[in-house]
């Protein structure tokens, strides 16, 4: 039991309640220890990062108001980042950005989904081998991979132009826009008139608009003044270029860190 005391975000499942006792229990302390073995010996990753399904289970963080994982993931997402904190602090940059890219690239989904989901951990050096990995997974149709591209790391660096078609992937997949992380700080107006587009081919085509582009579209009003944000524009490169952000308190800006006039993010 002190296995889920530690971890409790392992104790609620699919089925609404406690683990089902049909289910085997992750060996005592596994996590822990497999966090400490990559520590030590960083190429065990690629024995432990593949067993953490199986060791600590698929089941959903929130299973009531996220049933399917896509915006607060899943267990074994939740474990694989923790293994990769572990890998980060273990290897300088360009090392753990190799090894990172063979756990994507040589990885299932669910793994794959572990290593999109953990970017934020990894430090700016990897941030180019993030961008691919991002791209990569917008690119997939399998709804797990598309929310877990557009989660915060993609809301701080991936350009404006790859976000807008990143949003617009959710609502083609049924992915709920509650994974985008930042969905309104990065809204602009070239995002609401995309999805003004794609509302009208649905309705022309006599299919549902959704309640998730519903929703997109009610922010018209209030982003009717906001002109659209370069198609390169990345939250975190425009905070990059100002040296004391918080000293800046134009009003125009809708970020926390970066308040000057020409950033919109």
């Amino acid at each position: 039991m002190a296995y889920k005391q530690e971890h409790p975000w392992l104790e609620t499942s699919v089925y609404g309640g406690s683990r089902p006792e049909t289910l085997p229990e992750p060996p005592p302390d596994w996590l822990a220890e497999a966090e400490r073995r990559v520590r030590e010996w960083p190429g065990t990753i690629h024995q432990e990062f593949p067993l953490a399904g199986r060791m600590v289970g698929r089941e959903p963080v929130r299973p009531e108001a996220d049933p399917q994982g896509l915006v607060h993931g899943t267990v074994d997402d939740r474990a694989r980042e923790r293994l990769l904190t572990a890998l980060a602090d273990s290897l300088p940059g360009a090392v753990l950005a190799a090894e990172v890219e063979k756990l994507y690239r040589h990885g299932d989904d669910a793994e794959r989904r572990g290593v999109l989901r953990a970017l934020p951990v990894l430090p700016d050096s990897a941030r180019r081998l993030g961008l691919e990995l991002v791209a990569d997974g917008l690119r997939t149709n399998d709804p797990r991979l598309v929310a877990a591209a557009m989660g915060p790391f993609a809301a701080r660096h991936l350009g404006q132009h790859q976000w807008r078609h990143g949003v617009l992937k959710c609502l083609f997949t049924g992915v709920t826009l509650g994974a985008v992380a930042d969905l309104v700080a990065r809204t602009d107006s070239e995002l609401l008139r995309m999805a003004h587009d794609l509302a009208a081919e649905r309705r022309a085509a006599d299919r549902e608009i959704g309640p998730d582009l519903r929703a997109l579209l009610g922010m018209t009003v209030l982003l009717s003044l906001v002109p659209p944000l370069p198609d390169d524009h990345a939250p975190q490169d425009c905070a990059a270029e100002h040296s004391r952000p918080t000293d800046c308190h134009t009003e125009d800006c809708r970020t926390e860190d970066c308040r000057t006039e020409d950033c919109r993010s």
